[in-house]
């Protein structure tokens, strides 16, 4: 074949084929380097949120009410009438009741201990042992089998509807049937779970609100709470023993505590409770008996506002346990009622500020006022309670 010398090629032709040769090896220098030291790594994706701990078996809870009262014509005393126990001074400032415990429950053991102090326990503890007066709750349990719990020691009552933290309760003081039943109960209880709308207590307990016995009896109790709608709560507790000192007759006491709560609307809600109880009168002829009833309406104003209003009743045939625990045939019956009305502020969840007006009349002139006796009873009550 015949051939022609590079000379003789066109001019263009030729400066292609060489740039062409001289670019070849400068592109096989440039290509991607797969050098893992010169790569550069790709970005790290977020690590996922923390999940949150699971809370241990052991909690620590405490709760401060601090309080200042004041009766209207009040006598030259800062206490408040003989049957009231909590928010029981007027006319100073004070604490009802401070409370620091700690609880452990790991799902088959459980218990608590938590000390406390104020006017409601110098007043509500006087009889007991200087040693125990200090003790809110202190008691230890276990399951038996699954749904049931069996505990022994110290305890909140199994009877009432209001309870010795103010928080709790619908109004800021108590009702008379409240201050005059057990606020708090030592022994054994029994809880079954028979279903989760319905719940069943029983008791053997050292007597009605003491922690030392004071005769060699045992009381027993029971309790029944139903919740057959979203709405309703059912309570029924019992209380049956006797009560007098070892070296006195024998007076069998019964009692027994109904209350039921009703969500009647989103802001409105309803409780109405009703106890009696009968003890054995002197020389056993017959029983001396005692009722008492009180209505609750509760509305919530705002979302941190809302008002209470309640209406009560105490009666007691011959004073039976108001008055004293052995009343005489000739002693006199005890009647009073009335209404309180509070409004109740919260600025955080566990902070409630609370002030209250309370009005009660009595059959008989049992208030003492700065100019004598009477049957009226007037008083303003605030409060703030906080809790953790």
């Amino acid at each position: 074949m015949k051939t022609f010398p590079h000379f003789l090629l066109p001019k263009p032709l030729l400066t292609a084929l060489l740039a062409a040769g001289t670019l070849a090896p400068a592109l096989a220098q440039t290509a991607p380097t797969t050098d893992p030291a010169l790569a550069v790594p790709p970005a790290a994706a977020p690590a996922p949120p923390a999940a949150p701990a699971a809370p241990g078996p052991l909690t620590y809870y405490g709760f401060v009410d601090a309080y200042y009262g004041f009766d209207f014509n009040h006598a030259g005393t800062n206490a408040r009438p003989y049957f009231l126990y909590a928010h029981n001074r007027q006319n100073e400032f004070s604490v009802n009741n401070a409370i620091l415990g700690a609880r452990y429950d790991n799902g088959r053991v459980r218990g608590s201990v938590a000390l406390h102090a104020g006017t409601y326990v110098s007043a509500n503890y006087a009889t007991e042992d200087p040693v125990l007066q200090h003790i809110y709750e202190a008691y230890a349990g276990f399951r038996p089998f699954k749904k049931a719990w069996l505990d022994l020691g110290i305890f909140a009552s199994h009877i009432g509807f209001e309870s010795a933290i103010s928080k709790d309760n619908w109004t800021l003081t108590r009702s008379i049937m409240a201050e005059n039943s057990p606020y708090y109960e030592s022994g054994a209880r029994f809880t079954y779970e028979v279903a989760p709308k319905l719940t069943l207590t029983g008791l053997v307990l050292n007597g009605w609100q003491n922690i030392r016995e004071t005769n060699q009896g045992k009381a027993l109790g029971t309790q029944i709470q139903w919740r057959p709608t979203a709405k309703v709560l059912i309570n029924s507790s019992t209380f049956y023993g006797n009560e007098q000192p070892q070296d006195s007759l024998k007076r069998r006491r019964y009692f027994h505590n109904f209350y039921i709560t009703y969500a009647a609307a989103q802001r409105l809600n309803l409780a109405l409770v009703f106890d009696v109880g009968k003890q054995q009168s002197a020389g056993h002829h017959g029983y001396d008996t005692w009722h008492t009833g009180s209505a609750f309406v509760k509305y919530q104003l705002a979302e941190q506002f809302s008002t209470t209003l309640r209406g009560e009743y105490y009666y007691a045939q011959r004073g039976v346990f108001i008055n004293g625990i052995s009343p005489a045939p000739t002693d006199a019956r005890f009647l009073a009622g009335g209404t309180s009305l509070n409004l109740d502020y919260l600025p955080t969840a566990n902070v409630v500020f609370r002030i209250e007006g309370r009005y009660l009349r009595s059959e008989n002139a049992i208030f003492q006022h700065d100019n004598g006796p009477s049957r009226n009873y007037g008083n303003l009550t605030t409060s703030i309670a906080l809790s953790f």
